[in-house]
């Protein structure tokens, strides 16, 4: 017959304990943290001189300024445009290959505010905040509460209902088929593929 010989625990030295609770609040707090780095980010951003804050929040910064006088697109036009996507710690999440036709009144708030701001020809890097990006929902790459960098070029702009006459045009000129659409030129309606915030 075996005989099991009980061996007692050591008690856990109190520092052991000490060290377990500050790795905890260390932890809560650092989460904490990363949770107000967009917000941190911003604050520091709008300090700089080159970098102006508008009463939304929206914060940009003209890297090509365009022709003096050039006008701007308003809600009712398609904006032409090169932009890259990126999340504060510089992954991009979207990236024109082409030249991009852009309703805009069809993307979040902080990309059509920017829009509305930049004449023909120029060039702004822009910083849209959660309120003004998807807010506290999570879009494929982009992260929920999320702060946008957007790289824009605004080629050129025209009227929805010009581009819509247009596109109207050619599906006549091709016989009616679908496939009528001018190189680069939206379906009515339709918002482009990998398009920055789609609403």
């Amino acid at each position: 017959m075996s005989t099991v010989t009980a061996v007692p625990l050591r008690p856990v030295k109190r520092t052991y304990l000490i060290y377990l609770w500050v790795g905890i609040a260390v932890a809560i707090l650092a989460a904490f943290l990363l949770a107000r780095q967009g917000d941190d980010f911003l604050a520091r951003n709008a300090r700089r001189s080159d970098v102006v804050t508008t009463a939304s929040g929206l914060q940009y910064q003209v890297i090509q300024p365009g022709a003096p006088g050039a006008a701007k697109p308003t809600d009712s036009d398609v904006a032409l445009i090169n932009y890259e996507g990126k999340l504060l710690n510089g992954t991009t999440f979207d990236k024109s290959q082409q030249p991009t036709p852009m309703p805009v009144a069809g993307v979040v708030p902080g990309f059509s505010e920017a829009l509305k701001l930049m004449p023909k020809g120029s060039k702004y890097r822009v910083w849209i905040k959660p309120s003004l990006g998807y807010g506290a929902e999570a879009k494929g790459p982009i992260p929920a509460n999320s702060t946008l960098v957007f790289d824009i070029e605004l080629i050129d702009f025209l009227p929805e209902a010009v581009v819509r006459q247009m596109q109207a045009q050619a599906q006549a000129q091709q016989g009616g088929m679908p496939g009528g659409l001018p190189r680069g030129a939206m379906p009515p309606g339709a918002m482009p593929q990998g398009a920055p915030g789609g609403r």
